[in-house]
Order: C-alpha cells, then structure tokens, then sequence
C-alpha cells in the first residue's frame, strides 16, 4: 500500500512539472511579440532632438525647452532627421488632417484703377467777380438771388454813376466845336481810364446828351454765388457786387487712400456717375492731388474736372468715379493666405519634402482677394490657405505653427 502511494506522488510531481514546462513555453511564446513590439517605442524614446528654435524666429538655436524669448509660445524640438531650413515637417496625412491647402504665388497683370466718391464743387478757376469802377448808386437789380443760373451777357444791375456826367459832356462839346480828330480821340481815351464803358461813350455820341446810367453785365454764364448789394445802395470804385461761377466745368472731390493716391497721376482718365442717376454719366480726367493728408482717416483730396456743358451738375451732388489707369505687372498672393499679426504680415511657405516655414512680407496694394507682394515671396512659391488656421490674429499665427510643430513627432514617430 505505501509504495502504491509513493508511485502515485511521483506520478503527480512528474505532471505538474511536464504541465510547468508547457506553460512556460506557451508563456515564452507570447513575450517574444511584445518585446518586439516594445523595439520602436524604446527607439523612440532614444530620439532626442538636436536643439529648439522659436517657429516664428526660426534663426535662433535653444539647447532646452522652455519659452521663447521672442513670441509669447513654447520652443519646438527639432531632430536631426526632420531638421529643415527654418521649418516644419508634417506627413501627409496630418496636413490631411490640418485641412492644409496650398495657393501659388504668381505675377498678375494688375491695373491701377479704382472706384471712389466725389462731391460735386465749383471749378474756382472759372469764378468772375463783377466790381463798380465808379462811385454811384444801385438803382434797379435784375438778379435778386444766390444760386440764379445767368448768361454771358445778361443784365445784372442798373447803377446811377454822376460822376461819369462829366467826361461825357467834354467829348460832345468838343465833337461840336470841331475839334481836331486827336482832340477828340484823346477825350475818349481818358474816358476808358475812368473804366466808361465803350458803348455808353457810342450811345452818347449818338444821341447827343450824357447818360448817366448804365447796365452791368455779367461776363461769363453760370450761377450768382455772391450777392452783394441791393437796390438803392451806394456803390464805391472797387467794390464787388456779384461773384459768378461758371458750370461749364465742375470738381468732382474725392478722399483717396494713401496708397492709391500714390498711384495717380495726373491728367488720368474719370468716368463719373450720378449717384442718384445711373443713366447719366459725365466725362473728366485728374486735375490734381492736394497736398494734405487728413489725419482722422489716412485721406488725400483728389480733385478731378468734369464736363459740365449741359449745366446738369451742381454742387452737392455725389457722383461715383471710375478711374482708369495703366496695368502692370506685379507679384500677387491670395489674401486669405496673409496672416496679420497686427505689427507684420506672415505668410506659411512649403518647402518641400512636407516641411512648412514662416515667411515675413512686405506688402503692397490691396487688389481685393489679393494682395500686392512687394518682398518676401518669389514668383512660383507655394503658400497655405487654409482658411481655418490662417486668420487675421497674431493668436492664430501661433496656434497654427504650434498644431504644425506637434504634429511633426507625432507623424515621425507614427513612421518609424
């Protein structure tokens, strides 16, 4: 009986062994996977960068994370397998995931023209003042009212002048004494210099008595801007009685941003359209720039000369003006691909190979969805519009070179 027992206890030590055995096999079987798979992450976890750079300065070398003494944002790590000329590397798939998209810097032929208003003025070139040469009295006005339109030539007043009495009775006592021809013609040039007016000297000479009164004219048709005087007042030498504008030509006047009026020249070609009228449209080029910028908005005044001819334009209107100018060849990039950090213009370059880098711009015009490039780019450069990281904010400037550089481990660590 107990070496039946004895039997059985080395049976049972024999399979607890044989069953270890199997066990440990099966157990060796399964770390062998692990630890492979276990290889890269321990590789990984050697790759250890070469310095740190600030994205947006990317010049500077750090030899330890931190801050960036330069851009309110943490330092990126840069390996020596991924380290590019001042950028970024990202794979495929995570630009895929950025929603990174691509626009090529190109030259465009651009013109100068543009769109601005103008408020109709009086061309002051074509003011007249109408003055006494003599010392009278008003005694009757034709024209009672600014702002009257009158015609060359129209009447305008009746003035009293006695003093001019004189003058003419000496020329017709001396026409019939018989005097000498040159007698008679130094008479009527001393009446000129007393500013007689030639046909009131005619129209004494032939009705034989002295007028005392004569009709002011106006010299040149437009409107009664200034009214000076009424009936019944007394007049002086030099004394202006009525200002006229003429309206055969009229200024448009229009506030030109800095940089467009740096591009005008002048003599440029204007078509101008009443802004309560389509339908009408007048003809004018530039006259001039004037020579002060207005310090609340950044404006000079253009003024520009229209033709006024058929009387249509008075001051006050507004007029839409369309002025022409030459096109020319410049370096545009798409606007949405401009980042504004409110002190420079920053746009994301593609470099190759997956690699993305900060680039400042110097810009120039603003041709709507383009812009101008006057440094900084070059003609065929790729640059990202992405519309959801490149928005006009020195916060999203940092926030999208932050999501390029994290995701650049990420995707290098992915690959191995």
């Amino acid at each position: 009986m107990k070496r039946i027992t004895t039997t059985l206890a080395l049976a049972a030590a024999g399979a607890l062994v044989a069953a270890g055995g199997f066990l440990a096999g099966r157990a060796s079987e399964h770390r062998e996977p692990a630890i492979a798979a276990t290889a890269p992450a321990a590789s990984a976890a050697e790759r250890k960068p070469l310095y740190w750079r600030d994205p947006m300065v990317p010049g500077p070398r750090f030899d330890r994370p931190g801050k960036s003494p330069f851009m309110d944002m943490q330092l990126v790590p840069v390996y020596a397998d991924e380290a590019t000329d001042g950028g970024v590397g990202i794979s495929p798939a995570v630009q895929q995931n950025l929603g990174i998209r691509t626009a090529t810097v190109r030259q465009a032929d651009v013109g100068s023209s543009f769109d601005a208003v103008g408020t109709v003025q009086f061309d002051e070139r074509l003011g007249v003042a109408v003055q006494s040469r003599v010392a009278g009295y008003v005694e009757h006005l034709a024209v009672r009212a600014t702002m009257e339109r009158v015609r060359k030539g129209q009447a305008l007043a009746t003035i009293f002048a006695p003093e001019w009495l004189a003058p003419q009775n000496e020329l017709l006592a001396l026409k019939q004494a018989g005097a000498a021809p040159d007698i008679v013609a130094a008479a009527r040039e001393r009446m000129r210099a007393l500013s007689i007016p030639d046909g009131l000297v005619r129209l004494s000479e032939e009705t034989g008595t002295a007028q005392p009164r004569f009709t002011l004219t106006a010299p040149a048709g437009g409107v009664v801007a200034e009214l000076g005087v009424r009936e019944g007042v007394q007049v002086a030498p030099g004394m202006t009685l009525f200002r006229i504008a003429g309206l055969d030509k009229v200024w448009a006047v229009a506030e030109v941003p800095e940089a467009q009026a740096a591009r005008l020249q002048r003599g440029q070609k204007v078509k101008a359209v009443l802004q309560a009228d389509a339908s009408q449209a007048f003809a004018g080029e530039l006259q001039e720039i004037l020579p002060q910028v207005s310090a609340g908005t950044r404006t000079l005044q253009a003024r520009f000369e229209v033709d006024n001819r058929g009387g249509r334009l008075v001051p006050g209107m507004l007029l839409r003006l369309q002025v022409a100018g030459a096109s020319s060849r410049r370096l545009v990039v798409p606007a949405e691909a401009v980042i504004r950090t409110g002190t420079r213009a920053v746009a994301i370059v593609r470099q190759g190979d997956g690699a993305f880098a900060p680039r400042e711009l110097t810009l120039g015009a603003d041709l709507g969805e383009q812009l101008e490039v006057l440094a900084g780019l070059a003609d065929g450069d790729q640059v990202v519009v992405s519309g959801q990281f490149l928005v006009d904010s020195e916060a999203r400037l940092k926030s999208v070179l932050g999501a390029m550089a994290a995701a650049q481990p990420a995707s290098a660590g992915g690959a191995r």
